[in-house]
């Protein structure tokens, strides 16, 4: 039986992602390949440590959309599937970049997926990380709370401003397991992000929620979709297929004595969610003396016109 992801959004490659080589290997800055050594090294030794950079960009101007990707589940033999060719064949680059974050989510460290691209001797070889969906990453179907975890886990690692940052992801893998951290995790990554639940198997949508509440006029975000905006904040819009709700705690089950979500509900209908966190550098404010790419020149103290960071607009 084939497994249907009935990815109902549109993925474009916005910036390179961090991760072992798929294909000709990127040239990465410096001080980026110096963070990642450590982020991936920490995260290989089961920590829930990754990097955000799908993009999911709504109706972008080249209309690419997957909207029928099945194959039987994530083994060499789901890989090497008439449908999996058919599905890669149509893009394939971004089919490599769907497919580098797929793996990641849903197959553990440790271990890798392959597939050779028979129209150019192109082997691409994709790095598992967290682990969420193990019957599927055996070959099986994906049961519904792997549908929901990896998707959940998906959204998690979009980015809208094609920016790439570190994200602590938490909670339960398809089979109940906790996703393991450490208290340095927590203390590392100590701004609470976002909830993300859904399920992009199927028509049923994907949605993020706040786990930190409004945002100050002062703060700003490169991940808009995950932080509610304040009353000075302005809204993003560029989140489709992911839709913004309001706070974690409106949709999901406490997180007071745990750092995540188990199950969050919506609309009568309950998911297996991911939770994020980021380091506090990450939650941008007017006034660190930073003029962040989020930020504004101008004469205030909010993002939208920082004077101590921007200056004046000239």
């Amino acid at each position: 039986m084939s497994t249907s992801l009935r990815v109902g959004l549109l993925l474009v490659v916005s910036c390179l992602t961090v991760g072992p080589g798929c294909g000709p290997v990127e040239d990465l800055p410096e001080a980026l390949i110096e963070e990642t050594g450590t982020v991936e090294q920490e995260a290989a030794t089961a920590n829930g440590l990754s990097f955000n950079g799908l993009s999911f960009n709504g109706m972008s101007s080249n209309g690419l959309s997957f909207n029928g990707l099945s194959f039987n589940g994530l083994s060499s033999q789901g890989l090497s599937s008439s449908q999996f060719v058919t599905w890669f064949q149509t893009n394939p680059v971004l089919a490599n970049m769907v497919m580098r974050y797929v793996v990641r989510c849903a197959v553990p460290a440790g271990q890798t997926r392959s597939y050779l691209n028979p129209r150019t001797g192109t082997t691409h070889t994709w790095a598992g990380l967290l682990g969420l969906a193990p019957d599927w990453a055996q070959g099986q179907r994906a049961t519904t709370t792997e549908q929901q975890v990896v998707s959940a886990c998906l959204a998690a690692h979009t980015t809208t401003s094609g920016n790439t940052m570190a994200i602590s992801v938490l909670g339960l893998d398809g089979r109940g397991q906790v996703i393991p951290y450490s208290p340095s995790e927590l203390t590392g990554f100590s701004e609470q992000e976002a909830c993300f639940f859904g399920n992009l198997f199927t028509d049923e949508g994907i949605y993020v929620a706040s786990n930190q509440g409004l945002l100050r006029g002062s703060q700003s975000s490169p991940r808009g979709c995950a932080l509610s905006p304040g009353p000075l904040q302005r809204v993003e819009e560029n989140c489709p297929p992911i839709v913004p709700l309001s706070s974690c705690d409106m949709y999901c089950d406490s997180s007071l004595l745990k750092p995540y979500h188990s199950r969050c509900t919506y609309r009568g209908k309950s998911y297996r969610p991911i939770t994020t966190r980021l380091r506090k550098q990450d939650v941008f404010r007017c006034g660190d003396g930073v003029c962040q790419y989020t930020e504004s020149c101008g004469l205030g103290t909010s993002y939208r016109d920082c004077l101590r960071d921007c200056g004046l607009c000239l």
